[in-house]
């Protein structure tokens, strides 16, 4: 007998026991000798952690049963475990902030330096052929660049104002040099430029020079700036979304999924993948830019291709030169019928009085110096001259390779965000792994619940969060804002108009003035047909007396059919709308 029980005694020991289920490991182990080891190591003072597993009533997030963590303990990592979380999200999207920022920096170095390029050219151009006569006038040349610049840069006015008032100072210039025998008021001044700028184009003292030098420089320049601005946008946005505050809702999951393992004694137990998803989905969803994201890459990958193709910047800028050049040959060609035409519409000028020497001959150093800044003009740039290019040698033509090519892998960085983070050890178990035990929010086991996706519909099943904690949040919704109206600032910008101004052009409205136009840049080519009328210049007020006068726009305070201004502010009202929509859509 005493042998049959030695034999089941022996039996018994050998049978497995049940398997380990919620809370079982708890019951197996009461040490927490591995997580006093662990929080040790990151500077807790171990007179905070019990030597053994306590009762877990006192806890507000981690399960209620034997644990760790005092509630002090529970509060701190629930901030460490968030500033991780953060810090995993900042991480993973540091390099698009600094992609971003990187061609912001690119792309206006070579703006500028294009732009500077063109200055020098013209300089060296029009000091070659009109030597002491371009040195007189050249305020009038780096007049125009510096307001070009200034509108590049958001900080002056419109392009059409800097244009009107450069042909409108040029003629008031050059004009006088074709009668040195005249002596011309500001009245007669004004009278001049009002009759160059008639609605029915009377006179066209530069022929079309004005009107396509017009075409090129507003769109290539407006492409240009609002392609700037919506890299400085996007830069900007990503780097403010990375750094929206989580929900309570959010603190509270990321505690569940990376601190609770700490508390329940098992530091070592990875976090299931399939927990994470949910978390980090729900999480980030609530800051992510999808759909708008995907929106603004095609209008800066367009825009983008419309500065190296029918906008072309570089050729924009070249044109300055041969296009004023240009207008020169013509004022001298044509300058009897315009003398003729200007003589009958404003009168006879006074002769000058009393010339006690003779005075140089203008009128035959001007021809042969725009004889030979024509010559110059009608085959195109000098030959010494390269295409404009940045200190490091990268065309505008390689950077916008490169960019098509870095900005089409981030196209789903949001979608994708969460697999990064839950890629981190620290916040998931490795995918390889995936049948092993991990932590499951309650104890060791497997994840059963399904991983949900980021859709709003989605994320109404997502077991981990409330609805309030995955959806988008005011501040967000702020941002997807500005990424729309960076992105119908470019679109807008790819039909050659200017978003941020007060009027568009009445002849263009309906159609898009892009349109209107071939795409005309190289210099010395057939002319295009030009706009029906530029803006009016600027006129002189003559009430400061002779010799003086100050600048007044003819069409300041009305629009360019002669009405008076409404004052029509395009992106506000642009704003308003697209805020309407961002706040009051579907969530």
């Amino acid at each position: 007998m005493s042998a049959l029980r030695s034999l089941l005694l022996l039996l018994l020991s050998l049978c497995p026991g049940p398997g380990p289920g919620p809370g079982s490991e708890a019951k197996v182990t009461r040490s927490c000798v591995e997580t006093r080891q662990v929080l040790g190591a990151r500077g807790y003072s171990l007179s905070l952690l019990p030597p053994a597993l306590i009762s877990g009533e006192h806890l507000r997030i981690c399960p209620q049963e034997y644990t760790c963590c005092s509630s002090e303990i529970e509060q701190r990592l629930t901030w460490e475990t968030e500033t991780t979380f953060r810090g995993l999200v900042e991480e993973s999207s540091s390099f698009l902030v600094h992609t971003l920022a990187s061609w912001h920096r690119k792309f206006d170095d070579l703006f500028r330096e294009i732009l500077l390029s063109s200055e020098r050219s013209l300089a060296l151009l029009f000091h070659h052929s009109f030597g002491r006569l371009y040195s007189q006038h050249a305020p009038v040349f780096s007049g125009l660049f510096s307001r070009l610049r200034d509108y590049y840069e958001r900080s002056g006015e419109g392009l059409d104002d800097a244009l009107v008032d450069f042909w409108a100072q040029l003629l008031e210039r050059l004009f006088p040099l074709l009668h040195p025998q005249y002596t011309f008021s500001p009245d007669y001044l004004f009278c001049l430029t009002r009759l160059a700028s008639s609605a029915d184009d009377s006179l066209k003292p530069f022929g079309d020079a004005p009107h396509r030098l017009h075409l090129q420089i507003t769109r290539a320049l407006v492409a240009a700036r609002a392609f700037i601005q919506g890299l400085e946008t996007g830069r900007d946005v990503v780097s403010e979304t990375l750094k929206v505050p989580m929900s309570e809702g959010c603190r509270r999951a990321v505690m569940r999924l990376t601190g609770c393992p700490l508390c329940r004694g098992i530091p070592s137990l990875p976090p299931c993948r399939g927990f994470c998803l949910n978390v980090a989905n729900g999480c980030l969803r609530s800051h992510g830019l999808d759909p708008d994201w995907g929106a603004y890459l095609d209008g800066l990958l367009f825009l983008a291709e419309k500065l190296q193709g029918s906008f072309s910047f570089e050729l924009a800028a070249q044109s300055i030169g041969v296009r004023i050049s240009e207008a020169l040959m013509y004022l001298q060609e044509n300058s009897v019928a315009v003398s003729a035409q200007v003589f009958q519409q404003c009168g006879n000028p006074q002769r000058v009085q009393g010339r006690t020497r003779r005075a140089p001959a203008p009128r035959e150093e001007v021809g042969r110096l725009w004889t030979s800044a024509g010559a110059v003009g009608a085959a195109g740039v000098p030959g010494t001259e390269e295409r404009p290019t940045t200190p490091g040698s990268t065309s505008l033509n390689r950077l916008v390779w490169e960019l098509r090519e870095r900005l089409g892998r981030v196209r789903g960085f949001w979608a994708g965000l969460p697999l990064a983070v839950c890629g981190d050890p620290r916040m998931a178990a490795d995918i390889s792994k995936e049948a092993a035990p991990c932590w499951t929010g309650a104890g060791r086991g497997r994840y059963l619940s399904p991983v949900v996706g980021v859709s709003a519909s989605e994320q109404l099943d997502n077991p981990e969060l409330d609805k309030e904690d995955s959806s988008t949040d005011l501040q967000t919704r702020r941002r997807r804002l500005q990424l729309r109206a960076a992105t119908t600032r470019m679109r807008v910008a790819a039909l050659g108009r200017d978003v941020e101004l007060d009027d568009w052009d009445e002849d263009a409205s309906g159609s898009g003035e892009g349109q209107h136009y071939a795409d005309d840049w190289m210099a010395g080519a057939a002319a295009v047909a030009p706009p029906a009328r530029l803006p009016r210049p600027p006129r002189r007020d003559v009430s400061g007396g002779k010799g003086g006068g100050v600048l007044v726009r003819h069409n300041q305070g009305r629009s360019r059919t002669g009405g008076t201004s409404v004052g029509f502010h395009t992106q506000p009202i642009l704003i308003l709308f697209l805020s309407a929509l961002a706040l009051l859509g579907p969530r």
